[in-house]
């Protein structure tokens, strides 16, 4: 799998592909506010911000390449309710029960095997959700795992050796090997989506619904005729393929601007249940354009940048509340290990030690981002309390000190020159410069940095001048968030394209984690988003254990390592985005794992 798509399956800022029209097109049809109602005047109605070029362009909830945008996932989720909700929906990231197909999750004793419990559940046409209906899509996904956008090798359906239907209600998946609960169910369970094996199972309009997907063949048949039809976002409001629900909500139109109305279902029958008719999720081209309809009083649930919170008292007199949405995720800058002219100095961990002694977190987050950002020192999210986070990672191992910065540089053979560290003692000696750092190399990096953001730019030069003080020269080349993700590869010290040294993929541009933050992908050896190649055997262990492991010590050992090898500097992490929500609008969790849930969603009466 290629890095960038990986990279795309985790990340919040993956653009979909479909353009959004312009406000006022959108919302041309909407009226005055109203405290405790709608913009349009309605108590059974709602207005949704979407973020600005993030443009909902599937249905089908089995998620491919080309439509990662999470906006779609969210969508899906309200349609098609998961098997296991594991989302930060009630103010923590747990099992929501409520939001879940399954009841019940039994591990064997061995962690080698779990049988999962169904409720009594229904689809919107009346038909029971069986275990069928689950193997179903096991048979879909297992067949056709290189087209699917949750796969990773080795992780499911890989690791699921089978999976046996005990009776309608109940099944069992077994392992390969024994297994980490929590993981297993948080990060890998978690994707199964019970799909309508009675509506869907078939290759074709004129096919009558059958098995097909129970061998190989005819599950890659029924996958392509899916897809298909998946692709035709105008149709999506006709298609009866769509109109078999088991959510909360159903599909009321679906266009293809990206402008997306959902109707409550009336026949659902889980603990979810939506208490308002209609909403109404909104695309944007611009934050500036989403701005001005929150002005004009035209989005109930909207967004502001960080910047705009110096003009807080603007909006709550206009009758919105100021919530800030924090994210579980980290924000960091990947460093290439494998450029040729730079690699051998990142290699050095007394280097990467004196380029985070380098940055001000304190002062980024409270001057760059109006004091909405958090410190993270390491590879487990540090804006919400949790068993996974170390001590070591909370205490900061590399606090900010230019002078420390210098000491290490200098101390390791390291002399500055024209106000730029250069190399004088090369070798490997304690005093030297280290393995494969030539004489006369000067500590000077560039980074590809996003563009089209004063947030971004201003932190970028923020953290310049703050290198510039350690002796550390830090160029700056910014790109859209493709062209970064596309020039900033995984690669090799031989390729052309291994001429980067260091990445940004912007605010925007933070790794969001499912409820379990594993590092597998980011930072073992062979990780599919491991794109500055860090590579540390006794770290990779960790990992494993991470995953494997039932012992809680296992991630905070983790963590603690992360924060102590500096396999990417780390940043602080931003919030997800700064919420306004109408006057009326009664409190809810805003979901750390960045995705909405409408039924949560509710006026006051």
């Amino acid at each position: 799998m290629s890095p960038v798509r990986n990279v795309a399956r985790r990340r919040r800022w993956v653009l979909a592909t479909a353009a959004a029209v312009s406000a006022g097109t959108l919302l041309s049809a909407c009226g005055g506010s109203g405290s405790g109602s709608s913009a349009g005047g309605s108590k059974d109605e709602i207005n949704y911000a979407l973020p600005a070029n993030f443009t909902p362009n599937w249905i089908l909830p089995i998620g491919t390449a080309a439509h990662l945008n999470t906006n779609n996932s969210s969508i899906t989720s309200t349609l098609w309710e998961p098997l296991v909700s594991y989302d930060g929906s009630t103010g923590k990231v747990e099992w929501n029960k409520d939001a879940s197909v399954a009841t019940d999750a039994k591990f064997a004793a061995d962690n080698k095997s779990v049988t999962i419990t169904l409720g009594d559940r229904h689809w919107s046409d009346g038909k029971p959700i069986t275990s069928r209906d689950v193997e179903f899509w096991f048979n879909l996904i297992k067949a056709n795992k290189d087209q699917w956008a949750g796969y990773s090798p080795g992780k499911n359906p890989d690791n699921w050796t089978s999976l046996k239907v005990v009776d309608e209600h109940t099944f069992t998946i077994a392992f390969d090997k024994a297994y980490n609960a929590q993981w297993m169910l948080a990060n890998q369970l978690n994707n199964i989506k019970p799909l309508p094996q009675h509506v869907w199972d078939k290759t074709s309009d004129a096919e009558a619904v059958a098995d097909a997907d129970r061998t190989p063949e005819g599950a890659k048949k029924v996958w392509t005729y899916l897809n298909t039809e998946a692709k035709s976002i105008a149709d999506y409001e006709k298609n009866p393929l769509w109109k078999t629900v088991s959510g909360p909500y159903a599909l009321k139109s679906f266009s293809t601007s990206g402008k997306v109305s959902l109707t409550a279902n009336k026949k659902y029958d889980g603990g979810d249940k939506a208490d308002i008719t209609t909403v109404n999720l909104l695309p944007f081209t611009t934050s500036d354009a989403e701005k001005n309809a929150v002005r004009a009083g035209q989005v109930d649930y909207g967004y502001i940048d960080v910047t705009d919170l110096d003009q807080k008292d603007s909006f709550t007199g206009q009758g919105y509340t100021v919530k800030p949405w924090s994210g579980w995720a980290i924000t960091y800058m990947p460093l290439n290990f494998n450029n040729p002219t730079m690699g051998p100095v990142f290699k050095q961990l007394y280097a990467r030690q004196a380029i985070q002694h380098s940055i001000n977190q304190p002062e980024l987050a409270k001057v760059i981002f109006n004091g909405t950002a958090v410190e993270g020192y390491g590879p487990i999210p540090q804006g919400q309390e949790s068993d996974f986070l170390s001590q070591e990672q909370k205490d900061n191992p590399y606090p900010f000190s230019n002078d420390k910065a210098r000491e290490l540089l200098t101390s390791h053979g390291w002399t500055e020159k024209g106000g730029v560290m250069v190399c004088t003692a090369p070798g490997t000696g304690a005093a030297q410069c280290g393995e494969g750092v030539k004489e006369g190399t000067e500590f000077k990096m560039q980074v590809l940095s996003q563009s089209g953001s004063s947030v971004t730019d201003n932190m970028m030069s923020a953290i310049q001048s703050s290198l510039a003080k350690s002796g550390i020269g830090f160029s700056i080349k910014t790109a859209p968030v493709n062209s970064v993700l596309s020039q900033t590869p995984t690669c090799t010290t031989d390729q052309a394209v291994c001429k980067w040294q260091l990445s940004y993929f912007g605010t925007a541009g933070s790794w969001y984690f499912p409820a379990y933050p594993t590092g597998d992908s980011l930072f073992q050896s062979d990780g599919g988003s491991n794109f500055g190649s860090y590579a540390n055997p006794e770290v990779d262990k960790l990992i494993e254990a991470t995953n494997t492991s039932n012992d809680p010590k296992a991630m905070q050992d983790y963590s603690a390592a992360l924060a102590k090898d500096l396999p990417v500097i780390w940043l602080p992490e931003p919030v997800y985005q700064v919420s306004v929500l109408k006057s009326g609008l009664e409190t809810f969790a805003q979901d750390s794992l960045a995705n909405f849930h409408p039924a949560q969603w509710k006026w006051s009466k």
